[in-house]
């Protein structure tokens, strides 16, 4: 130790002499022999620990520990891409394909699709039933008219059965003596049912045909399509040769001629047939009917109207075995 040093006493804390706090612009305050400067604070940034190392771990750890767990992620979907890139590229038929099936339909497009069905469904029905009267656009304008004219006199003839039953209905309500007015009904409805099951002559006005097969090539068929024609333009009675027709009659073909009913009846065929001659004539010469059918045959057709017609051929009648009547 030097000779000019002095040692000073050693001084007791409460002896000594009060620092000032340093500050950011003055230097380091010098510390007593022996003894380092303490560093400076350091400031509080969000992130670092502020009550030792039990606190959370400081933001830029979080951040590297974030880098490090993302971090195979992005390594899988770099993966993912270079497998894509060493897909073979697809054809135009596969995209196609792709972009086709499975389908992708939505509410809306259901509902278009079943719209567009009803419609195609409709227009075929409406096809259809435009080729089922085909046969009718070749025929003459006069031709359309006698048919619209016939089909006029059904309607008629209907409304005026309706006309007559509503009669016989009121007549019941408001007749004094019902039982004596539903017996003149029975009698009637008797001789009605006896005309159609030809059990009762019949007479009226109505048509006379005449079919002259020489060749014998008319069949039964072609008859059985006559009385068919006939039954629809409103023919009442009809009798063949001297056989009766009626609901059950049938035909069938023999050497020489035809069988009706079991009866044999050979040309020329003569059919007397009751109802109104107006109707019923049309009916036979209409374009492709019942006369031009019969001509192509070789056969010779004729038709005349007649006032009086008188259909006498009976039919017996026959008691059904099973089948009664329903009404008490």
């Amino acid at each position: 130790m030097p000779a000019d040093e002095t040692l000073e006493p050693e001084r007791t804390p409460e002896e000594r002499p009060e620092r000032k706090p340093e500050t950011a612009s003055e230097g380091p305050v010098e510390s007593p022999a022996g003894r380092r400067p303490m560093p400076p604070e350091r400031p509080h940034r969000p992130g670092w620990a502020s009550e030792g190392a039990k606190g959370p771990e400081p933001a830029h750890e979080q951040r590297e520990s974030g880098q490090e767990e993302s971090e195979p992620v992005a390594g899988a979907g770099s993966d993912a891409t270079a497998d894509e890139e060493a897909a073979p590229p697809m054809t135009g038929r596969q995209r196609l394909v792709a972009g086709l099936w499975p389908p992708r339909l939505s509410r809306a497009q259901l509902i278009v699709a079943l719209l567009l069905f009803i419609l195609g469904l409709g227009l075929a029905i409406q096809v259809r039933s435009t080729s089922d009267n085909s046969a009718l656009r070749g025929a003459r304008q006069e031709d359309l008219v006698r048919i619209l004219d016939e089909l006029d006199n059904r309607s008629q003839r209907l409304t005026d059965e309706q006309r007559r039953l509503e009669g016989q209905r009121t007549e019941l309500e408001n007749s004094s003596d019902q039982a004596e007015e539903a017996r003149k009904q029975t009698v009637e409805k008797e001789q009605q049912l006896g005309v159609l099951a030809g059990t009762v002559a019949a007479q009226g006005p109505g048509i006379n045909l005449t079919i002259d097969d020489p060749h014998h090539s008319v069949e039964a068929d072609k008859l059985l399509d006559t009385i068919q024609e006939l039954r629809a333009a409103g023919a009442e009675a009809v009798q063949v040769n001297n056989v009766r027709v009626v609901a059950n009659t049938y035909f069938s073909d023999l050497r020489g001629g035809v069988e009706v009913d079991g009866k044999s009846v050979t040309p020329p065929y003569r059919f007397k047939v009751i109802g109104k001659p107006e109707d019923l004539e049309p009916a036979l010469n209409i374009p492709g009917g019942v006369v031009q059918t019969l001509e192509k045959e070789q056969a010779k057709v004729s038709v005349t109207r007649e006032g009086k017609i008188v259909v006498d051929a009976l039919r017996e009648a026959k008691r059904p075995d099973y089948a009664r009547s329903s009404s008490q």
